[in-house]
């Protein structure tokens, strides 16, 4: 025990070092994370009384980034409006389709041009369609992009994407894990899932006043200790129900934004979500063995060049049905474009059912080059647009010149 606990100090000082590291370079952590991780592991040398293998702390880091999950997609619930998300309904609900429409398909035409089989085929469309919540809720609070014009429609889209996820994810378990296979019952959990979700949005709405009176505690110490509870247990409850345990906390941030108490459990939730995300990202990329990358990197890379094509077209049709600004538009398809937990959900699904090796090493250089190159050009998204903005003249040239003054 009290190795493991130096194991996970070493690995937090780690952890420190690289944020402290991007910090000067004025760059997102997130890379800076994954690659650390990346580079030590069950990989890596040991150094005298320094184990940096972390095989003896892996299972605690792993779950300590799980929480970090968590509290990242809490605090964005906390962030957002639940009247507004409706009100933005039928803009959610088409941008959220032709995402999925656009990135799905592009998935299956590269998997046929690969030439790989059916099944293969289809979870590199999957893996190609689902957009990492952690990476883009880190990614939004990082650059102070909660209040944009574009983020809730973004949330929406997420929301939406989860839905999709877990159809998926129920329709090719029948399929590949012989499990249940019947249309009707992979109908009921989708309808669960579904219904759980507008759930927490009626809660919202209608029970503002008894969430309200339940949190009015004078004491922050007791009244961190009540949120937090009920944080994890809806988060764990949410898995049973087959809701993956992030959208969980995203939702019950999102039934707490409502209330007069939401400012306060802001300030109390940042240090922890801080500290906390921080350690998912490295251990994500602890998952990673750098040496199992070569045969992937040519797939990869077609792969996320189609990416970026699909994300970039889809977020500037969405953004523009919904009478969002071509900035705006071309925010959107940059900042959902990091791939990470949810890619790697889909692809261990294929493994778990023997299907061709390189979908692993796929995977994981797929998700590493979006985790990096997604904060990148979510950070840069301004200088982006000017570029689409001087090929496709969307601006009118009195804008650009008050733009320029």
């Amino acid at each position: 025990m009290d190795h493991m606990i130096f194991e996970v100090g070493t690995a937090l000082i780690l952890v420190a070092i690289a944020s402290l590291l991007a910090s000067k370079l004025k760059f997102s952590i997130i890379p800076f994370l994954i690659v650390l991780g990346m580079l030590v592991g069950p990989h890596a040398p040991t150094i005298g009384i320094l184990d940096f293998t972390f095989i003896e702390s892996q299972e605690i880091i792993e779950f300590m980034g799980r929480i970090g999950v968590l509290f990242l997609l809490f605090y964005l619930g906390l962030e957002f409006s639940v009247p507004k998300l409706i009100k933005s309904g039928r803009n959610i609900v088409f941008g959220g389709t032709i995402y999925v429409i656009l990135n799905f398909s592009l998935g299956l035409a590269y998997g046929f041009f690969l030439q790989y089989p059916i099944y293969e085929t289809l979870i590199i469309a999957g893996m190609l369609s689902v957009s990492s919540t952690a990476i883009v809720a880190k990614v939004l609070v990082d650059l102070k992009r909660t209040g944009n014009s574009e983020t809730e429609l973004i949330l929406g889209m997420i929301l939406f994407d989860d839905i999709f996820l877990a159809v998926f994810l129920s329709v090719m378990s029948g399929l590949l894990l012989g499990g249940a296979t019947s249309v009707g019952g992979m109908v009921l959990s989708v309808a669960i899932s579904i219904g759980y979700m507008l759930l927490f949005f009626v809660i919202a709405r209608k029970g503002t006043k008894i969430l309200n009176k339940i949190l009015n505690i004078a004491s922050n110490e007791i009244f961190i200790i009540v949120v937090f509870s009920a944080l994890f247990f809806v988060a764990g409850f949410s898995e049973t129900l087959h809701v993956a345990e992030a959208i969980g906390a995203l939702l019950f941030g999102l039934a707490l934004s409502e209330t007069d108490h939401s400012k306060r459990i802001e300030k109390l939730v940042v240090p922890f979500r801080d500290f906390f995300g921080a350690v998912f990202f490295f251990s994500f990329g602890l998952g990673i063995d750098p040496l199992s990358l070569g045969n992937a990197i040519w797939p990869a890379l077609g792969a996320v060049i189609l990416t970026i094509l699909g994300n970039v077209i889809s977020g500037m049709i969405a953004g523009r049905k919904a009478g969002l600004s071509h900035k705006a538009s071309t925010n959107i398809g940059l900042t959902i474009m990091a791939r990470g937990e949810f890619t790697i959900i889909v692809a261990n699904l294929g493994i778990a059912a023997g299907l061709m090796p390189i979908l692993k090493p796929f995977s994981a250089m797929y998700v590493l080059i979006l985790a990096i190159l997604g904060p990148l050009f979510a950070k840069e998204s301004k200088y982006i647009y000017k570029g689409f903005d001087k090929i496709f003249k969307w601006s009118k040239p009195q804008e650009k010149v008050k733009n320029q003054a």
